[in-house]
Formats: structure tokens, C-alpha cells, sequence
């Protein structure tokens, strides 16, 4: 494991490893979707000294919340509550990065206070909602056909994207992460599959991905210099997405990234689509294909064990690795993989939504559930 415990920097960042905890859907605030006292745990359990934490997706508006409970970075009193987050984190010595969403198509008019979910196009996504029925308890919902961003609107779209990189700064995140992957807002503008639109945010690469570099203007405006990142998932068909030349697209994206001093540049390997492992092929866009196209800071994640993460360091295709289920269930893990330690099992029917079970009370090495 010489690499995957190598020092490396990751922006204005100094890491003591590479081991990186994923951005996570865990829907757990309180109300008003402000992170609590349970998410302080659940975060201050996985901070390690010079380790890396990405939070949950984290919406920039009401109307791109896909999930009940997911936390937000709209309000003051959201970013105060992530702002006892950020300082548990920091003194244990950990990095955080706040991943910043907007679900688009992706989120349901039942969380979104009524209000039919937008996208780049009226075509509906075959994915589901996670809402709250009329006995409080968290169901899936089919999603709705959106309704189509006017022109005027999408500066607006932009705007909260700033308002929310204001709002994460001034609660003390180390950077902010944009989420373009797993069918949301950027990836619907991006991929032809859902993105019909013939003005100046359809047709052509550089129309498609106007919002996304556009966005990333704008918060990289507030933030400086490495210290904005994003998230692509270019071979994902989450959320109903397809593409009719994936290297294409996003070889144009990772290309143009360089013109950016990002913190990295966050891939999702072609094996995980969504929330599932599947078969990968050649002709899938990995980070190794990244890395011939981006002179930065690669993270790769996907359905990593401790051997293959240590593999695609010593290959050189990433700088370091996201684990998403195995942090889920081992809040110590940088240390487990250290030392070479058994992996605990993780629960799949507590990843969304709930209490403590299955997210603040899987033990550590020393046998404790250490709260924060």
C-alpha cells in the first residue's frame, strides 16, 4: 500500500494519504434540510489527520433536491449547520469538500414544495425519487416529464450555483466539488441523450457544455484557484442517460478542464452506473483515458478494493481513490487498509434515509462507535 499512503496535495491541500471518502447519499438532516448533529458524527467518525472527506450531494436550490432529507446549501441556517461539520472535521485534522447538486429532471414536484423539476429538455428520467408519503414514511416515486429551462432562466440556474459556492466558503469547506455526473443538471446539458435543445445550450459540444463551464466561472470566481473540482461519469447510464459519442463529449469537457486550475478532477469508473457494479468494456471513458487528456489531480472512484485502489495509483491513471460502501460501513478505514485489517460488511437497506442504524454505529478497529 506504498502508494495509496503516499503524501500528495490536492489543491491548497496537504493529504497525509489517498484514501478519499466519496460524496454519498445518506438523506439524514434535520429540518429545513440542514445537516445535524447526526451528520457531525457520521463525518467526524471518517476525518483521519490529512485524509480527504467529499460530503453528501448537497442541493443548491430547493428545486434540485432528488431526495428527502438530502442536505442543502441554499440558506444561512444550512451552512451554519455544515459549518459544525467543517469545524469537527478540521480538528481532526481532515479535509472536506462540499459536493455542490442540482438535480434537474432528477428531483420530484413532492420535494420541491410542488413545483415541477426542470431540465434541458422535456424527457422524462426512468430513475426514482425517494419522497415522504402521507404517513411520514420515505418511498420511492416515478419521476415526473420536466419542464423545460427557458433561456432567461438558466443564468438563474448559475446563480444559485454561486450564491451556494458564497455560502460553503463562509462555512469553512477546503474547496467545493461540482456534481456532474449520475444523470443531474450538468450531465443532462451535456449528453445528446437529453439535452434536444437547438439555442445556445444544445447541439454542438461547446453549446451542451455552456452551463457547466459557465457554472464553474462563476464559482471558481468566489473560491480562486484550486480549490473548485468537479465530478463526470462519462460511460454512467444513471438516471437514463446515453450519449451518442461518450469520448467525444467528454473528451471535449476533461480537455477544456485544463484551461481551469482545478483542486482534481473526480472520474467514476465505467464498472459502477449508478448505484450498481457492471461489467466495463474497452471502449468505456475511464480515468485512464482521462489522464491522456488532463494534466491535473485525478480521483477515481468505483467499486475500489484495497488491491485495485493501490493498482491504478502505481499505473499511474489516478492520484487518489474515492470509497463510497466500504466507508459506509468502516468509519476507520484509511487505518483499516493501512494495516491490512478485516473490511466490515455494509447494510444496503440503511444507506438512505433513517437514524443512527447503519450510519453512525459501525464500530471502528478498537471495537467503539466513536461519535464525534
Amino acid at each position: 500500500m506504498k502508494k495509496l499512503f503516499a503524501q500528495t496535495t490536492v489543491g491548497s491541500s496537504q493529504l497525509k494519504h489517498r484514501v478519499v471518502l466519496a460524496p454519498l447519499t445518506r438523506m439524514r438532516t434535520e429540518d429545513g434540510n440542514v445537516p445535524g448533529d447526526l451528520m457531525i458524527d457520521y463525518y467526524t467518525q471518517r476525518a483521519s489527520d490529512g485524509g480527504l472527506l467529499i460530503t453528501d450531494a448537497t442541493a443548491v436550490s430547493p428545486l434540485g433536491i432528488a431526495y428527502v432529507d438530502a442536505p442543502g446549501i441554499y440558506t444561512v441556517a444550512q451552512a451554519r449547520g455544515w459549518k459544525r461539520v467543517v469545524d469537527a472535521v478540521h480538528a481532526k485534522g481532515g479535509r472536506i469538500f462540499l459536493q455542490m447538486w442540482h438535480a434537474g429532471r432528477q428531483a420530484h414536484s413532492a420535494n420541491t414544495g410542488g413545483i415541477t423539476p426542470v431540465a434541458p429538455s422535456a424527457l422524462r428520467s426512468l430513475e426514482y425519487a425517494a419522497i415522504r408519503d402521507e404517513n411520514g414514511n420515505i418511498v420511492e416515486a416515478e419521476l415526473e416529464v420536466p419542464r423545460v429551462l427557458e433561456l432567461h432562466e438558466i443564468r438563474g440556474i448559475v446563480e444559485q450555483f454561486r450564491y451556494g459556492a458564497i455560502l460553503a466558503k463562509e462555512a469553512g469547506f477546503d474547496g467545493v466539488e461540482l456534481h456532474a455526473a449520475n444523470g443531474y443538471i450538468f450531465d443532462q446539458f451535456l449528453q445528446d441523450g437529453t439535452n434536444h435543445r437547438t439555442d445556445a445550450y444544445g447541439g454542438s459540444l461547446e453549446n451542451r457544455a455552456r452551463l457547466l463551464f459557465e457554472t464553474l466561472d462563476a464559482v471558481t470566481a468566489v473560491w480562486g484557484p484550486g480549490r473548485v473540482a468537479v465530478r463526470l461519469a462519462p460511460s454512467g447510464t444513471y438516471g437514463t442517460m446515453s450519449d451518442s459519442n461518450p469520448h467525444a463529449t467528454f473528451g471535449y469537457v476533461v480537455q477544456r478542464l485544463n484551461d481551469y486550475n482545478l483542486a482534481y478532477l473526480h472520474v467514476i469508473e465505467p464498472r459502477i452506473r449508478g448505484i450498481e457494479d457492471v461489467d466495463s468494456s474497452e471502449s468505456d471513458f475511464s480515468s485512464k483515458d482521462a489522464r491522456r487528456l488532463f494534466k491535473g489531480t485525478i480521483v477515481a472512484a468505483g467499486g475500489f478494493t484495497r488491491e485495485s485502489a493501490e493498482q491504478i495509483l502505481v499505473d499511474g491513471h489516478a492520484d487518489l481513490v474515492a470509497f463510497g460502501r466500504l466507508f459506509v460501513s468502516n468509519p476507520d478505514l484509511p487505518e483499516r487498509l493501512r494495516t491490512g485489517a478485516p473490511l466490515a460488511r455494509y447494510d444496503r437497506s440503511t444507506f438512505y434515509g433513517g437514524d443512527a442504524r447503519g450510519y453512525t454505529d459501525y464500530p471502528s478497529l478498537i471495537g467503539e462507535v466513536v461519535a464525534g
